[in-house]
């Protein structure tokens, strides 16, 4: 991810400091991510590919070419946070909808900043584990396995797995798009 961020931004021909300004993070913290050494949050990934109108899932090879996504060969992607082992089950450039599957260590998730997508309807799935929910500035929706929730993406949210971890399934529709995301402040 880091490479394809770097290349983005140096295509647009923007400076470190160009995009770091934009995204409200430091030029170093932003060389880092760009070189592979720091992982940003969930919050920070979005507001990256949108000051570089890009969409997130062109930072990440689909692998397959074809509409079968087979379980040994999901691709797997880094959208940000911590503690995070990420798949993209769907074709990169699906655009309908946009299928992950996330496996969370205990305590992983987005980070602290609260984010929003803007697509229409997110839905996500706990198929082990525990996962908290998190809709600032007070409302948390705490899911075990087999539980579900359907969401307003736009609305800023944060996710934690519990202190066994989680395997969820998140959908989106549409797509995650480039240039349209929105954080929280």
């Amino acid at each position: 991810m880091g490479p394809a961020l770097n290349a983005a931004r140096r295509s647009r021909r923007l400076t470190l400091a160009d995009v770091a300004d934009g995204v409200g993070v430091t030029k170093g913290y932003l060389s880092k991510i760009e070189r592979g050494l720091a992982a940003p949050s969930v919050g920070t990934l979005i507001k990256l590919c949108s000051v570089l109108d890009v969409p997130v899932g062109s930072l990440f090879d689909g692998g397959t070419g074809g509409d079968v996504v087979r379980a040994d060969a999901y691709p797997r992607i880094r959208f940000g946070g911590t503690g995070l082992a990420e798949y993209l089950l769907t074709p990169v450039g699906e655009r309908r909808v946009q299928v992950l599957l996330s496996d969370i260590e205990p305590g992983g998730g987005s980070g602290d900043d609260a984010y929003g997508l803007p697509a229409e309807v997110s839905f996500v799935l706990v198929q082990g584990g525990t996962l908290r929910l998190g809709f600032p500035p007070d409302r948390t929706v705490d899911l075990a396995a087999g539980d579900a929730l359907t969401f307003d993406p736009g609305a800023p949210h944060t996710f934690r797995a519990g202190p066994d971890g989680a395997r969820v399934l998140w959908v989106m529709a549409p797509a995650l798009p480039g240039g349209e995301r929105s954080t929280a402040r």
